[in-house]
């Protein structure tokens, strides 16, 4: 339905975007936060680089590894390499991490507003940041969990503790055999809880958490909505992008803001309802709380 061959993208200053995107966030009666990767990027949580560097450089020269993301596709020989590896990973990401500024500000913005955040993120920032767990669907998963690499039950499992003992143990990119976690039900190797194939679990939190973004949908569909894109790019544009676009345009009352650095635009046919801010996010959320003069 939506392609960005034919786009529309602000001739606005940049100084109009954010008065006028203030006001629509003091005004709108609901606001629906989507969130991809620039979010985190914003906030410094990047997946190459000095980074990289600092915690994988071993796993770089020996693999030739250069990247995070890259890095959790790589077909390591053994569990104990693949748990050295993804131990690291969800421990820099998840639990050896603070709350991020954008997503901190982000909070400030919104909470007072009737608002529900649809993110693509597995890094739990929200959640860090003090956003209302009971309004946050994450759909591709969490650093945080578990799974059956068989998905043969719909259940998942918190890693804390396990991963913090992998990272502590592990020697010449290894983990000891011992902290191989299984499946308590068939057995076999325990794997992340992200979605990359069909055998994504969906566990009864994923279920609730999707019924409650439904139901916000649902309840407010004829309502001033503003729907607020956070560094959502073209790799699964039809969790975030298109619906948000769609929805923009089945109803009249809504707003659509792209905030995304390089990739802020609308199609055309929504472009008198769409503010597409081609910057930073940590610097637009500055900004607005600079216009809407924000005090603790």
């Amino acid at each position: 339905m939506f392609s960005n061959k034919q786009t529309w993208r602000s001739t606005k200053t940049y100084s109009d975007n954010i008065k006028k995107l203030a006001e629509e966030l003091k005004t709108a009666d609901a606001v629906l936060i989507g969130a991809g990767a620039g979010l985190s990027a914003s906030a410094g949580f990047l997946y190459n680089g000095e980074r990289f560097e600092k915690h994988f450089s071993d796993f770089r020269k020996k693999y030739k590894i250069t990247d995070m993301y890259s890095g959790g596709f790589y077909p390591f020989d053994t569990l104990e390499e693949f748990w050295a590896w993804w131990s690291r990973q969800i421990f820099v990401n998840r639990y050896d991490v603070l709350v991020g500024k954008p997503y901190a500000d982000l909070l400030k913005l919104v909470k007072d507003k009737d608002y529900f955040v649809l993110t693509t993120n597995v890094d739990h920032q929200f959640q860090l940041a003090g956003f209302d767990k009971k309004r946050l669907f994450y759909t591709q998963g969490d650093y945080g969990l578990w799974q059956c690499s068989r998905a043969c039950h719909q259940s998942t499992y918190d890693n804390e503790d396990t991963v913090r003992k992998m990272v502590k143990e592990q020697q010449d990119m290894k983990i000891p055999a011992e902290l191989i976690p299984k499946c308590p039900k068939c057995g076999a190797p325990m794997t992340m809880n992200l979605r990359c194939d069909d055998s994504f679990v969906q566990d009864e939190g994923w279920y609730a958490a999707a019924d409650r973004y439904e139901n916000f949908l649902r309840s407010r569909e004829n309502c001033h909505i503003l729907f607020l894109e956070l560094g959502v790019g073209m790799n699964t544009p039809v969790i975030i992008k298109y619906p948000f676009l769609k929805m923009t345009t089945d109803n009249p009352k809504s707003v659509y803001s792209c905030i995304n650095f390089g990739e802020a635009f609308c199609p055309p046919e929504i472009k008198n309802r769409s503010i597409c801010l081609d910057e930073d996010i940590g610097k637009v959320f500055e900004d607005l709380l600079a216009e809407n003069n924000y005090k603790e």
